[in-house]
């Protein structure tokens, strides 16, 4: 019994009243879906704390190599307001093998970046996480089934939506919003 109560004290339980989830489809090779478009009405100017959990904001294989580069896009996008962030709280996990002097440069390297903007990056890695979830302390919660990593490759270093994620396209991915008063913990 104490078993099954510990493994489900945190599970959160979501309504799906239509007041409190919110679900963005993404299409498959679908453009307009930069971070701004996608988190902006969240960020009001209340936020000041941001929680990042996402497995995979390494840099070894082929596949992912940007998704150092969507993490520090993600963050550029908060450091431009309208919220006054303080502080980011990174919960990834270690790349694997030769990849994780770069990952750790990376992530030490976009640290001291934030510091200058007066903000705080906390690094945490877990070797069980699997979920991706963004939550601001204003109480919302967002969940992307590819994380921050829904944008393709780009086709080339100099073609259109290469800087600009609103003229990138997308794969197919569900974006859910939840707000933490309308949960409920188990």
């Amino acid at each position: 019994q104490k078993l099954f109560t510990d493994l489900y004290l945190n599970i959160l339980t979501f309504f799906s009243d239509g007041k409190c989830h919110k679900q963005i489809k993404i299409e498959e090779n679908a453009t307009g879906f930069g971070y701004e478009k996608v988190f902006h009405e969240y960020l009001t100017e209340i936020v000041s704390e941001v929680w990042v959990e996402d497995p995979y904001i390494r840099n070894i294989h082929q596949a992912s190599r940007y998704l150092l580069y969507n993490f520090l896009r993600f963050c550029e996008m908060l450091v431009k307001g309208p919220c006054k962030v303080k502080t980011i709280h990174l919960l990834t996990s270690y790349d694997d093998g030769s990849g994780r002097s770069q990952q750790m440069n990376g992530l030490e390297e976009i640290q001291q970046s934030l510091r200058n903007y007066g903000i705080t990056l906390n690094i945490e890695f877990s070797s069980s996480i699997h979920d991706r979830e963004i939550r601001f302390n204003n109480g919302w919660m967002i969940k992307i089934g590819r994380g921050l990593d829904y944008f393709k490759k780009p086709q080339g270093r100099f073609s259109i939506g290469y800087c600009d994620f609103d003229l990138r396209p997308c794969h197919e991915t569900t974006v859910d919003v939840f707000h933490t008063k309308h949960t409920k913990k188990m």
